[in-house]
């Protein structure tokens, strides 16, 4: 018998444990809601997992998985909570740990939470990070704006639909490391396939990443590459250095390891010059995402990312040398 699994349901399997350590194939679960599932993935379709549980078999929607590792032996209470600690407390973003699969395979599943900012002043790339509509991007891509859409592209049966959304707004910005946050009005039939925030825990040089964007407004133009170095340093700040091809329209798209996993947000890259892309790391947005009231966005308020330079001191009472013939000039003129 195969039962649907939904959220409403609590599935924690621990008989397995109790007779010692689990079987070489068998998986650990983490679902949105916190609960978990231990057992043998006999069946992976598209859209679910079936799990089983030695006198049932459950299906698991891929959407409820926030992560997924092989079961190595006995696992308590105290070290499950331990390894689902790093997820926002509000599940704002999702993260996981999926499989490897061949790109072409992750770009038909992750590619529609790839998306187009549009400007008045010009195009760049983001990415939605949960279904309430709300999408990262660089802080360059829309600095000094406050006219946004966003192109949708959405699967229907007769291929990919273009859905352009005009109701945008900016909720949070931090100009320092170039992250900005925005929040679509979605229109009541669109349905958001967000992405999964990776670690860079297991990340090396070597490791292979693609990114995913709009390049010289070249819409969902797939790149792929290899990571060249995790720790690249401008200004303080570290980046990931990737071959992939990084152009103007890259901006404010993701990076994804090989897994369909968000490792960083692509920001920059040297003109002129071959292979060499960066891309801001994602230990960085995910601290933008779990802060983000202290970015929050406010055109009236000084305190919304911006620096203002306190303007220069003026002496009082002097008056230069060089500025009196002028001062005299206009004072005959007045005079006149």
């Amino acid at each position: 018998m195969v039962r649907n699994f939904t959220m409403g349901l609590v599935v924690a399997v621990w008989a397995g444990w109790a007779a010692g350590a689990p079987g070489t194939d068998e998986e650990w679960i983490v679902l949105k809601e916190g609960q978990q599932v231990v057992g043998p993935i006999v069946a992976e379709k598209s859209g679910a997992l079936y799990v089983d549980l030695g006198f049932d078999i459950i299906r698991i929607p891929r959407d409820q998985v926030v992560e997924r590792r092989k079961a190595e032996g006995p696992i308590q209470p105290a070290a499950l909570a331990a390894a689902s600690s790093e997820a926002d407390s509000s599940n704002f973003y999702r993260i996981g740990s999926l499989r490897v699969r061949p790109v072409k395979e992750l770009v038909r599943e992750f590619g529609e939470a790839v998306v187009t900012i549009e400007t008045p002043s010009g195009q760049g790339s983001g990415f939605i990070v949960n279904e309430d509509g709300y999408i990262v991007t660089n802080n360059h891509v829309i600095e000094g704006e406050t006219r946004i859409a966003v192109v949708l592209y959405q699967s229907t049966s007769s291929g990919l639909q273009r859905r352009r959304v005009e109701d945008v707004e900016i909720v949070a910005l931090n100009p320092f490391v170039d992250l900005a946050l925005l929040k679509m009005t979605l229109p009541e039939d669109v349905k958001l396939k967000p992405v999964y925030l990776g670690s860079l825990d297991d990340l090396n040089a070597g490791d292979g990443v693609f990114a995913l964007g709009n390049p010289l407004g070249l819409e969902r133009t797939v790149s792929q590459g290899i990571l060249s170095t995790l720790n690249r340093n401008f200004q303080g700040l570290i980046y990931l250095q990737t071959d992939a091809a990084i152009n103007p329209g890259n901006s404010g798209g993701p990076l994804f390891n090989m897994k369909g996993e968000v490792v960083g947000v692509t920001n920059m890259g040297f003109r002129g010059t071959d292979n060499l892309g960066f891309a801001i790391p994602i230990n960085y947005v995910k601290d933008f995402l779990r802060n983000r009231d202290a970015f929050l966005y406010d055109k009236d308020n000084p305190n919304t990312g911006y620096r203002y330079l306190d303007a220069p001191a003026r002496r009082r009472g002097a008056v230069t040398k060089a500025a009196q013939p002028a001062n005299e000039a206009a004072a005959a003129a007045a005079a006149r």
